[in-house]
Parts: structure tokens; C-alpha cells; sequence
């Protein structure tokens, strides 16, 4: 059997037992990663699998039941248990549950690929990261870290409204870090990030990152960090770069603004959301300039793809504009009890999970001035890019970050490198502070956003910009 007759089966079956609603996915996911350490190659993960997962409603409770079999048979007997598992959690009194409309039909989406990057010859890739590595221990690096990753995953969805759609999606990334040892004092630098830069792409992203270009200077970076005095501590004007500014939208705007959070549907492993629906619309997110949106169609972004795990096409849409809050991130069925008519954002990791509301790509729109102006409107202040920690409440509301290095800016001018910087503030508070955002932005990648129970691992995009911020009280320690 194809793998859309299989999926049918699932569905038909579930039918059968009562159901009301069903979908079914088989899936079929290649990974693959490197690792090298000093100049050596460490680890190298090579890993294949296939499954089918049914979903099935009945009433108003879901079931959900997968088999890593997608045979006929297995998934009529996969989409009869989805519906008992359904039947049974209809028994729980909840509020009814409808579903958005999906837009029924046959379709098919693959993501861009120039260079299908698990046919880039293996001594290529681990050549690549033995002499970047080799390079940073050269000029510095007391551990030289670099690692690739490779995902290459196909789906075929059915529903039983009518749905009928195979996607590819092929996604890759790189990155290096560089660490030193000194008295009592670690320091850090990665290039271009410390989990790497990914997309959805070929192994063209890869090359585009020009590793080796880097290996020297985020070690001698590093280094440099032992010595640099600390981060003072205060309030003051800060200037965060494009890829700690992606981390900033990713915990404190992303996730506050996952409509199962803001339910209470998703409030155990992953926390709720300050956000309250009745405030949607009308609610001040943060100042005129801040303009996000959720856009899983942009080509190449980690977080986009044709179709999500509903069927729902991808469509770009406001979660925030002019400052004010006026969109969610949301499912199908979380919509229709919120009352608004779209979803779309519904994701699972793998075959043998739940999908649920998960981040596509949620980005900042470029602003009207660069970096160069911005520190050249700065007095006084601290300029701060890439993450090196982060922490923030189970509202997603109260937050404090760590960034691998800063810079103090004095008189318009960057002056001297400061280390262990860190800042601190409320999600609102903070946003409504920014007056002034560049126009550089970049698509940065998160592939491995934790949620739920069991843990599901997500890829999202987080499209972001140099931004600066008034009265951000920095140099916070503990």
C-alpha cells in the first residue's frame, strides 16, 4: 500500500469506531549529526525512522494513538484505538470542541534544497569541522567545539475532511564555540551562535556560513574575555544584537503568545502565559516599532513549512502590530474555543507524538535605522549579543539573560569589551522601551524548543533585528 492508502486506513478505522473527526500522518525522518572536539572528530549520529500517528475526536475528548508499522493493518488497528482512546476522554466533562476550517484538498510542498545535504560526502563535513576546530585551538581555544545537524523528514497527511498532502522537509545547520579556562573564570565564544545558525535549507546554508572565517577570531575573542572587566551594574541604555535579540522574542513574545498557554491547556511542564485573551486587540505589547509576526512562509527559515500538522496551509499573519497585541498562535480546536477563526500553528516531533501549538517563525519586522546609528545615539550604554543563558517565569512575564560578551558605548562610541554581561526586566515593560530598531535582520534558527509531556523538541524561526532599549537595568548578578 501507498503511504496515503496506509493514512487512510487510520482514518476510515477511527471512522468506524465512532469518531466524528479524524487524521492520520505517516512519516519518515532521517538525522544526522558530527561533533568535534580539539581538532578530532567525536561523535558522528546516523538515525532512520518510520511510524504512523492517528488523532481522533470524539464528542469533545481526543485519542491519539501511533505504531511505528505503517502497514494496512496496523493502521486500522492504530485508528480503532485513537477512537477508544477518544470515547474515553469524552467522559471527562470539557468544554465542546469545533474546529476551525482547514481548507480541504490534495496538495504537495518541499522545502528549497540546493545541495541535498545528507549526499555531501561524510570526510567533507568532518574535514570542515576538524579544521575549524584545529584553528581555534591554534589561536587560543582551551576547548574547540564545532557540530553539523541534518534533518530530512517526509510526511503524508489524511483527514477525514478531505485532506491529501505530502511535504518534504530538509533542514541543516553549523556552528563552532570556542571556550577558555582562566583563574576561576570560563568564558565563552561561538560563532554564529552557540546552538549554530539552521534553516530550512541544503547544505548551500552551511557553506554560507564560512566556518573556518571564524575560527580564529571567537578564540582570541575568547581569550580576550578573561580579561575584560565586568559588566557594570545599573540601569542604562542597552543594545542587543540580532541573534540575542531572537532569543529575547523567542521566550518572552513566542511562547506568551501559544494559545493553548493562554488556556491553560499547556501549564505543567511548560508554564501558562501572562497574556489574557479578553485583551486581544487592545492590549500594549510594546512601543510603535515593535511589529511581529507569524510567518511560517518565508523560504529558507527554520520554522516554515506548507502545511502544518492539521492541514492548515501556511499563512503569514499579526501577532503583534504597532505595539499592540492582535494574534495568536494557534490549533484548530484551541481557535474554535477562543472563538477565532484560524489556526495553523499546530506541530508534532515525529510520528509518535501528539502534534500541539507550537512556534513557526516569530520575528521582529526590520526597523527604520542601523546599528551604526544606534550606537551613535547612545551616551551611554552597553551593547550585548549572544546568549549565553537564559532564565524566565512559568507566565513567560519576569526574565533575566546572559550574553557571551558586551561592550560598553560611551559618547556614541563602542569602547572597551566588557565580560559576563547580563540584563534583566519585564516582558512588556521592556518591549514598550524600545526606540530604536535596525533594519539588519536575520532569520536566526532555534532547533531545540522544549514543550510538553512527554517532551517534544521544535524547530522555530525567529526573524530579528538590532534593537535598543532604555533603562534596562544590567550587570545583574545571581
Amino acid at each position: 500500500m501507498t503511504h496515503f492508502e496506509v493514512a487512510t486506513a487510520a482514518v476510515q478505522a477511527a471512522l468506524d469506531a465512532g469518531a466524528r473527526y479524524a487524521d492520520a500522518r505517516v512519516m519518515h525522518r532521517r538525522h544526522e549529526s558530527m561533533t568535534a572536539r580539539n581538532g578530532e572528530i567525536e561523535a558522528l549520529v546516523q538515525h532512520s525512522d518510520a511510524g504512523l500517528g492517528v488523532r481522533a475526536l470524539v464528542g469533545s475528548g481526543w485519542g491519539f494513538y501511533a505504531v511505528p508499522d505503517p502497514s494496512s493493518a496496523a493502521a486500522r488497528a492504530a485508528g480503532g484505538r485513537a477512537a477508544r482512546i477518544a470515547a474515553a476522554s469524552a467522559q471527562v466533562p470539557g468544554p465542546a470542541i469545533d474546529l476551525v476550517p482547514a481548507g480541504a484538498g490534495t496538495a504537495s510542498w518541499a522545502s528549497p534544497c540546493l545541495i541535498d545535504p545528507l549526499s555531501v560526502p561524510l570526510t567533507d563535513k568532518g574535514d570542515l569541522l576538524v579544521s575549524a576546530t584545529g584553528t581555534m585551538r591554534e589561536h587560543g581555544a582551551d576547548l574547540a567545539e564545532g557540530l553539523y545537524q541534518i534533518w530530512d523528514t517526509e510526511k503524508w497527511f489524511v483527514s477525514s475532511e478531505g485532506h491529501r498532502i505530502d511535504q518534504r522537509i530538509r533542514e541543516c545547520g553549523a556552528g563552532l564555540s570556542a571556550t577558555v579556562i582562566g583563574d576561576g573564570e570560563t568564558q565563552r565564544r561561538s560563532y554564529p551562535s552557540f546552538r549554530g545558525q539552521y534553516g530550512t535549507s541544503g547544505w548551500e546554508l552551511v557553506d554560507g556560513l564560512d566556518l573556518p572565517a571564524h575560527a580564529a577570531r571567537i578564540a582570541e575573542e575568547a581569550r580576550a574575555l578573561l580579561t575584560a572587566p565586568p559588566c557594570p551594574a545599573g540601569e542604562t541604555t542597552l543594545i542587543l544584537g540580532s541573534e540575542q535579540l531572537a532569543l529575547q522574542i523567542h521566550e518572552s513574545v513566542g511562547h506568551a503568545i501559544e494559545l493553548d498557554r493562554i488556556l491553560g491547556w499547556e501549564a505543567a511542564f511548560a508554564g501558562t502565559s501572562w497574556l489574557d485573551l479578553a485583551q486581544l486587540g487592545s492590549l500594549r505589547y510594546g512601543s510603535e516599532l515593535m511589529n511581529v509576526t507569524i510567518d511560517p512562509t518565508i523560504p529558507g527559515a527554520l520554522g516554515s513549512f506548507g502545511f502544518d500538522d492539521e492541514g492548515s496551509p501556511a499563512v503569514r499573519r499579526d501577532a503583534v502590530r504597532d505595539g499592540r497585541w492582535v494574534g495568536v498562535l494557534a490549533g484548530r480546536d484551541s481557535a474554535a474555543v477562543a472563538g477565532l477563526d484560524y489556526g495553523g500553528s499546530v506541530r508534532a516531533d515525529g510520528w509518535a507524538r501528539l502534534p500541539m501549538v507550537r512556534m513557526t517563525n516569530v520575528g521582529l519586522e526590520p526597523g527604520p535605522h542601523t546599528l551604526d546609528e544606534m550606537i551613535a545615539a547612545t551616551d551611554d550604554g552597553v551593547l550585548m549579543d549572544l546568549n549565553r543563558s537564559w532564565s524566565i517565569d512559568d507566565k513567560r512575564l519576569n526574565f533575566q539573560f546572559g550574553c557571551e560578551i558586551g561592550w560598553e558605548i560611551r559618547n556614541g562610541r563602542l569602547g572597551r569589551m566588557l565580560r559576563n554581561p547580563t540584563y534583566t526586566g519585564i516582558g512588556p515593560v521592556f518591549w514598550r522601551s524600545m526606540d530604536m530598531l535596525s533594519g539588519e535582520s536575520v532569520a536566526w534558527g532555534t532547533p531545540n524548543c522544549g514543550k510538553g509531556q512527554p517532551g517534544q523538541i521544535g524547530h522555530t524561526g525567529h526573524p530579528a533585528a538590532p534593537a535598543r532599549f532604555t533603562n534596562v537595568r544590567v550587570g545583574v548578578r545571581g
